[in-house]
C-alpha cells in the first residue's frame, strides 16, 4: 500500500514541476521576487518615473482624469446620501415610542384631574 501511494505521489510530483511557471525559464529555483531584475540600481523615484524637465507640466495618462472625476463624484454622493439617510435604528424608535407614552399618559393625567 506504501509503496503505490509514494508512486502516485512521485509522479504527481513530476507532473507538476513541469507545469509550474518559472520566471524566466530557468529551473534554477529562482522565484519572481527574488531575481535581481534588469536594472543596475533603483532610480529612487515613485513608480520610477523621472520628473519632467523644470518648467514642464507631467502629462496625464488616459485613466487618470476619469479615475479622479469618478472618485470625487463617488465621495459626494456618498457624503450627502449617507447624511440624508432616515434614522432606522432601533433606539430612536423605542425613544419616539417612549414620547409617545408618556403624551397618552399625560392625556389620561389630564382628562381625570378634569373630570374630577
Amino acid at each position: 500500500m506504501r509503496a503505490i501511494s509514494s508512486a502516485a505521489a512521485g509522479m504527481l510530483r513530476a507532473r507538476l514541476s513541469g507545469a509550474a511557471r518559472v520566471r524566466g525559464g530557468h529551473g534554477d529555483g529562482a522565484g519572481r521576487w527574488t531575481t535581481p531584475g534588469h536594472e543596475v540600481r533603483p532610480k529612487g523615484y515613485p513608480m520610477n518615473r523621472t520628473p519632467p524637465p523644470p518648467g514642464e507640466s507631467r502629462k496625464w495618462e488616459d485613466w487618470e482624469l476619469p479615475c479622479y472625476v469618478t472618485s470625487f463624484l463617488t465621495v459626494v454622493i456618498l457624503g450627502v446620501g449617507l447624511n440624508a439617510k432616515p434614522d432606522l435604528t432601533l433606539e430612536t424608535w423605542a425613544h419616539e415610542k417612549a414620547l409617545e407614552r408618556l403624551k397618552q399618559q399625560e392625556l389620561a393625567a389630564s382628562s381625570d384631574a378634569l373630570a374630577e
